[in-house]
């Protein structure tokens, strides 16, 4: 699973790809040391670098990459960075400019045909699991919506725990909470199934023993144990997708500029504590109590209290600061705008049908 940069060089030097286009972050480009390795490779070839500007995939800077690639016509396209670059790639690959573009994302109605030409994806942080899944997120007007298509999954992608190491302790904390969440909802999603199960349960061993060790002491071996928990959780929410904690923290990220993984962890443990009280409500197909205890066992605590203190303390570790106050939001005064930008998509598979009155109860109580 895990590759080495010898693997990169051996793909690109493909004759195959005479032009790339590399879609890249300018931050994490330099200080993963991907553009130093890169630049060396990239001298047999045609090539072309498109730095994304804003933090979150907008339309705005979709359409110019489109565009970009359309004038260029690469052989193959190359992303290397976190979820927003990758998700970036993955669409861009499939999807055209077209004067109702806007409208067909909000209403989920964009016509997949094929993909452009290669996609081949290498992350800079352990995090999203995007070079494995079969979705994308654009944000639209602030607001956050899905593609999703089997055609968005990557045709290759690279593992390079090297790439992670020197990322920013912010940036690591954020992605690797983002792996957390997305194996844990994954366990509880209404899509949950054994193959999910499967990939969550061997992320989260992965995951939690690392996660910290990662944030403080940063080595190659850590570094591997969370890029391969983050790809194990990317395959796990592919089939299962997200639950309420995902599907809330959109609107943190577009309206208050809180990194995702950030804004996922802000409100996890009360969303989770919401499930597991109303367990006598549960929606899914498999039984929601023997999951929990699966997800305590995995979690080596007795029950849904020490669960929650577990990962408020992995929050306070990492430095995940999750009091509203000190975040300068005023959560009454932006209730509604807040609770308007939720991602309807992703609550739909939260396993207890959970209204916005129960997530304004949520989010105002804190």
């Amino acid at each position: 699973m895990i590759n080495t940069t010898e693997d990169i060089k051996k793909f690109i030097d493909d004759k195959v790809y005479k032009k790339i286009f590399v879609l890249c972050g300018k931050k994490s480009f330099v200080t993963s040391g991907a553009e130093i390795f890169f630049k060396k490779m990239f001298k047999t070839k045609e090539t072309k670098l498109f730095y994304k500007v804003s933090e979150i995939p907008t339309l705005e800077e979709l359409i110019k990459i489109i565009r970009d690639i359309k004038t260029f016509k690469p052989d193959l396209i190359l992303a290397v960075g976190g979820g927003a670059v990758i998700d970036y790639a993955k669409i861009a690959n499939v999807v055209d400019v077209r004067d109702d573009l806007a409208n067909l994302i909000i209403n989920y109605a964009y016509p997949f045909k094929k993909k452009y030409t290669k996609l081949a994806v290498i992350p800079t942080t352990a995090g999203s699991g995007a070079e494995v899944t079969s979705n994308a997120v654009i944000y639209v007007n602030g607001i956050k919506y899905s593609f999703e298509s089997e055609l968005l999954i990557p045709d290759n992608f690279f593992l390079i725990p090297e790439f992670l190491i020197s990322a920013p302790n912010k940036i690591k904390a954020s992605a690797g909470f983002d792996a957390i969440a997305q194996a844990l909802e994954s366990l509880v999603s209404k899509k949950s199934n054994n193959q999910s199960v499967e990939y969550a349960t061997k992320s989260l061993r992965l995951s939690v023993n690392n996660y910290i060790s990662f944030l403080h002491y940063p080595n190659l071996k850590n570094a591997t144990e969370m890029i391969i928990a983050s790809n194990l959780a990317g395959k796990a929410i592919s089939i299962s997708k997200t639950t309420a904690p995902h599907a809330t923290s959109y609107p943190f990220t577009s309206l208050f500029n809180i990194s995702h993984g950030h804004a996922v962890s802000l409100f996890f443990e009360s969303f989770f504590r919401f499930n597991f009280d109303n367990l006598i409500r549960s929606e899914t197909s498999f039984n929601l109590k023997k999951r929990f205890e699966l997800i305590f066992n995995l979690l080596n605590v007795k029950n849904i209290s020490d669960f929650n203190s577990k990962i408020t303390l992995m929050k306070r570790k990492a430095k995940l600061e999750d009091n509203l106050n000190i975040l300068k939001i005023n959560i009454n005064q932006d209730a509604e705008k807040i609770i308007k930008g939720i991602n309807l998509l992703r609550l739909g598979n939260n396993p207890i049908k959970i209204s916005e009155s129960d997530i304004y109860k949520i989010i105002t109580k804190k």
